[in-house]
Parts: C-alpha cells; structure tokens; sequence
C-alpha cells in the first residue's frame, strides 16, 4: 500500500503527477482540510505536502496528530509556524536554491522592464503613436546598467545570482544581508545605507516577522526620485501602502513587482499606477525549476517515510 501524503495548499494537477506515482496523494483542492476530508482520515496523516506560504500554524497541525513531515514545495517557508512544527516533533523540509536561478532571471526581466519602460514603449508601437511621429515624455532617454548603482537585499541563493547577474551588465552591486560574505560587491551594515547608496533595490531577502513591511515610506524616499525597487522574495515584505504613496507622488520613479501582499492581486491603486512592472508570482514558474523543486520535495518525502532525515530540512525547524 503506497504511503498516503495530503496536498494542503492548492496546486495544478500537472504538478503532481509525479508525486501521485509514487504516494497516494488525499488532495484538498486548496480548501480546509476538515471540509475536504473526515476526522478520521486526516488522524493518520503523516507527511504533507504544502506552498511555503500557505498559513500552517500550531492550530492547523493540530488537526493531524500522526503528523510528522511538512514538506514545502519551493524554497520559502514562511507560512509554516516553525516553533509550533518543532514542539510537534514535525519535521519541516524545503527546497532549497532550486529555483533560484529563474527567480533571479525574472528579477532582471522586471528591472529592465521597469528602469526601460518597455511596457510604455510597447504600447507607443502597438497605439501607432511611434508611425505618426508623435511625442511623449515617457519615451525620454533613460539611465542604462553600466555604472548603475545596484543593491541586493538578501544574500542568499537567489541574491548572489541576482548579483552576478547585474556585475555582467557591468553595474556597479553592494549589499545589506544578515551576515557579510567574501564576495566580490560592497557590504552595507544596514538597509538604510544600501538604499541611499543604489538607485535600484532589489528585493530577495526571506519573509518574515523581522522583514515586515521593513522597506517603508522612509527606504523608498532613500531610494530617490529616479530610484527603483524589485521584489521578487515575498510581498510582506514592502509596505504596499506606503509603496503605492511613493509611486503616485513620484518619490521613486518605478518598480518591478512579481509578489503582493496579497495574492492573487486584484486591480486596484498600485496596478492603476503607469510606472509599475508586474508578473502573477512566476519568479520560480520555469520547467527546470518544477523539476528541481519536485526532486527536493520528493527526496524530502521518501526519507521520512524510510525513517532518515529530511536531506532537504529547514535547519532552524
């Protein structure tokens, strides 16, 4: 009899299929798993497979007391209450940097989008506005990436890719990061040094309660008038308030978002605005990346149920 794994968040059944070769997979279709399936069934959950953003805290495992592995797909893990799984004995697995790379490719797809304004040119084709030779302010000469000032907040996987992806476009890249590395960019001891030092923030560091709503009103207005931000990591991260405050009166001029405090984002002020890039949360959306994700969560879930450790655990769990 195979193994029996719960699909508590919601995901296509395309990205599945591999996980239902091997287990037998008890879906919730992204609803509460108590409307989906009885008491009893839910009792001999063992493992669980889940988006790491999806809120899982004490209350919820509670509903599974056989629960002993939670295996997010994708790197984050944000939305799992870490001390609640320890308490738990529940182990808690991730993959980690396996989809870094794409993550870092749609962070420079957004800050070249947004610092071109590639949108605003397509649309200057596409109205006929370029053929009748007609003028507009948005078309102006813009700054290029050579010389232009870079800063990655969060150096982890995806942040030193983001990094080196942006030292080829012979820019100049600094740094603000828990730790300080041996890399090749400027280190700055705080968030607000990085932002009066670059013109385009770009945003990878890790949710959660340390990194709410840490870049403000305050970082945006360091960030300057012809200042950018780019947050590919977790929308907590942004205040969005004061972000759409900021866009609106022009204290930054632009920002490439691919996350949202809520998602998905409905229309509303922050999308109504001109000078804002967007994309539906596909940083990790790549071919390469599912599989490489698939194969961490995978190997994450046959240990536990062969009694090893997680090859994939989130260490602070």
């Amino acid at each position: 009899m195979a193994d029996k794994v719960l699909i508590y968040s919601r995901f296509p059944k395309t990205m599945m299929v591999r996980f239902a070769e091997r287990f037998e997979l008890l879906d919730t279709g992204g609803k509460p798993a108590r409307e989906v399936f009885s008491a009893e069934e839910l009792g001999g959950i063992r493992a669980m497979l889940t988006a790491g953003g999806s809120p899982l805290d004490a209350e919820a495992m509670d509903l599974f007391p056989k629960l002993g592995a939670i295996v997010c797909y994708g790197t984050g893990y944000d939305g799992v209450d870490l001390k609640a799984a320890a308490a738990r004995n529940i182990a808690v697995g991730h993959s980690p940097g396996a989809n870094a790379a794409s993550v870092a490719d749609i962070a420079m797809t957004l800050m070249l989008a947004t610092t071109r304004r590639i949108l605003v040119a397509d649309q200057y084709v596409r109205s006929g506005d370029w053929a009748g030779s007609k003028q507009s302010p948005m078309m102006r000469p813009q700054a290029g990436m050579p010389g232009r000032r870079i800063g990655v907040y969060g150096m982890g996987e995806i942040g030193r890719k983001i990094a080196a992806r942006c030292a080829t476009f012979e820019s100049e890249v600094g740094y603000f990061s828990r730790s300080k590395y041996d890399l090749p960019y400027q280190y700055f001891p705080t968030l607000e040094a990085l932002s009066d030092w670059c013109s385009v923030l770009m945003i990878a560091v890790r949710a959660g309660a340390e990194t709410q709503h840490v870049v403000d009103a305050d970082i945006l207005k360091r960030l300057g008038a012809d200042g950018y931000v780019v947050n590919i990591s977790r929308g907590s991260v942004i205040d969005e308030k004061a972000l759409v405050a900021a866009l609106a009166d022009k204290t930054i001029a632009g920002a490439g978002l691919d996350v949202f405090e809520t998602e998905p984002h409905a229309p509303d002020a922050l999308t109504a605005l001109p000078n804002v890039v967007f994309a539906p949360h596909i940083g990790g959306h790549t071919l390469e990346s599912h599989v490489a994700m698939q194969n961490c969560a995978l190997a994450n879930l046959n240990a536990f149920f062969a009694g090893k450790p997680l090859p994939y655990g989130v260490k602070s769990a």
